[in-house]
């Protein structure tokens, strides 16, 4: 069904008061103090520099637009930074490149720029996607609301996560996964995000269970850690640049920065599979005032000399976490949930070999019905 939004007025716009889009437009301003925003502002299309909020047209009528893929025939996102006018696409805004800020101004600058961000998230019906890791017990630890994480029994992160909340004194709910409950869901993540790629899957499928029983529990919105590896320096083809077949740069920054660019396809799956759950998302950590502080980050604050990826983050984190939690290493949620291991086991059951291309994929193709 094609979806023309209805509301006549000059602006429809999610995520920012639209004065303050508006100065950004003129001033060119990519970081105005938001966490984001998208929509209509003054009969044009806008989009944020990491694409922080989800926006789609019509493939061939960029007139018609929406914040809902499935409510476009064919979809396509508007791409980050960009103001649309009709079929004219300007790339308005792209992320500053600062000088590295010495050692100790750049943990305290970030220091600082977390507690901005968290200060100003309000509580009221917030609960917490919480897996034990860093990014989530730095929510968990200054919002004081509930946490709630997905997984398998046995699971790396039911076991970190009840750990850390122990140490937090901080109330935990748990969404024990099976098989049934994963078959069941796999369905609903694929119409709310419109992907059947394996990882894409994998990764939202936790997110929509924890979005889903904080709905049931009551809350309407649910804090997420999304953007700290990107940020921060958090995934291992930063800290091994320029090694890394997956690195085109040759230094930790430039990897750096590469990762900053997957952040608008990432945050669109997360973003909607929340949404579709019945609650909305909230990342502080995706605050302007926090991604000025990370891009000011030298290599080796991103990661230290001896490996510690996050490392400035880490750091300024130890304001308020223990350091078990701070230097605390995770796996991908993906796998600390086992929801890749347990879907690819249910995908062989189901006939669809390792030997095939993609068999994990197809499995998923299969479900949807």
């Amino acid at each position: 069904m094609v979806s023309v939004p209805s509301d006549p007025s000059p602006s429809r716009l999610q995520g920012a008061d639209p004065d303050v889009v508006r100065a950004a437009i003129e001033a060119g301003d990519p970081l105005p103090g938001t966490r984001g925003f998208a929509g209509r502002l003054d009969g044009r299309l806008v989009r944020d520099v990491l694409g922080r909020y989800p926006l789609f047209v019509e493939r061939d009528n960029p007139d018609s637009w929406s914040f809902e893929p499935g409510k476009l025939a064919d979809p396509v996102p508007v791409p980050a930074g960009t103001v649309q006018d009709g079929e004219t696409v300007t790339q308005w805004w792209s992320l500053p490149q600062p000088s590295p800020r010495s050692g100790r101004r750049a943990v305290d600058a970030v220091r600082s720029a977390l507690d901005t961000a968290l200060d100003a998230v309000e509580t009221d019906g917030l609960a917490v996607a919480f897996s034990g890791g860093v990014d989530s017990a730095l929510l968990a630890a200054r919002l004081d609301v509930p946490l709630y994480v997905a997984g398998f029994p046995e699971s790396h992160d039911v076991r970190a996560a009840r750990e850390a909340a122990a140490l937090l004194d901080a109330d935990l709910r748990v969404v024990e996964l099976d098989h049934a409950l994963l078959e069941r869901t796999v369905p609903d993540v694929v119409a709310a995000t419109g992907r059947t790629n394996a990882m894409d899957v994998e990764i939202a499928v936790p997110l929509y269970l924890v979005a889903s029983r904080a709905a049931t529990d009551g809350f309407d919105r649910l804090a997420v850690g999304q953007g700290a590896d990107e940020l921060f320096g958090g995934y291992a083809k930063v800290a091994n640049a320029p090694e890394h077949s997956r690195v085109g740069a040759d230094t930790v920054r430039g990897a750096h920065r590469e990762g900053l660019e997957t952040l608008p396809d990432q945050l669109e799956r997360d973003i909607l599979a929340i949404r579709a759950a019945g609650v909305e998302p909230v990342a502080p950590l995706l605050d302007d005032h926090v991604v000025e502080a990370a891009l000011s980050l030298p290599g080796r604050l991103l990661v230290s000399p001896r490996g510690d990826r996050k490392y400035a983050f880490r750091l300024a984190t130890r304001a308020w976490l223990p350091d078990r939690i701070a230097f605390r290493e995770k796996k991908a949620l993906q796998y600390g949930s086992l929801v890749a291991r347990e879907l690819d086991r249910l995908a062989r059951q189901a006939g669809f070999k390792r030997r095939m291309d993609n068999h994990v994929t197809q499995y998923v193709e299969s479900l949807k019905g």
